[in-house]
């Protein structure tokens, strides 16, 4: 009787330590991807994973509050060239943001420096076809009747668009742009 008790608490015992075993492995890899998600949310380490959109882009997908976390120096083609695209954005702002405000029901976008400097809202067209300063078949904005915004891709989270957008990043040569959705 007792041989049979020691057996059964044997047992029970292996079977605890394995599920105490399987329960840690699961919270050691979901602490590793809330690290890893993390690290890909911050500015430096912004991932440059960027493929462009095949076919039309909904226009409301663009619609929102969008903060920058990346620019690159150079065009979408030269930064697929890139082997190693490195993320030169570097804020001013201090605890606030440089963003750019999308409302796709008026056509219009509105680029704020710092979220203080209230600058005029621009009037848009969205446009699916040959790009006619890149000359790709591509979604773009048309503003301004001369000026061109590419839109590489845009999901729920993320945006990446090409051209001269923010002036203050223009003048050092950058033309790709990465933001992040804040609301």
């Amino acid at each position: 009787m007792k041989f049979n008790k020691i057996i059964l608490l044997l047992f029970l015992s292996s079977v605890l330590t394995s599920c105490l075993v399987s329960t840690a492995a699961k919270v050691v890899t979901t602490t590793a991807k809330i690290g890893i998600s993390a690290v890909k949310g911050s500015v430096k380490g912004v991932s440059w994973a960027v493929k462009k959109a095949e076919g039309k882009i909904d226009e409301d997908r663009l619609n929102g509050t969008w903060k920058v976390v990346g620019v690159y120096n150079g065009t979408y083609e030269q930064f697929a060239q890139d082997s190693d695209p490195a993320n030169n954005f570097k804020s001013e702002c201090g605890e606030t943001f440089e963003v750019i405000e999308f409302k796709s029901k008026k056509g219009k976008f509105q680029p704020v420096h710092c979220q203080s400097e209230k600058e005029d809202w621009v009037k848009y067209k969205f446009e699916f076809g040959k790009n006619p300063q890149t000359k790709n078949k591509e979604n773009y904005l048309k503003y301004n009747s001369s000026n061109y915004i590419s839109i590489i891709d845009v999901t729920s989270k993320t945006m990446v668009l090409e051209g001269n957008l923010m002036q203050t990043y223009a003048f050092s040569g950058g033309k790709l742009y990465m933001f992040e959705k804040v609301k």
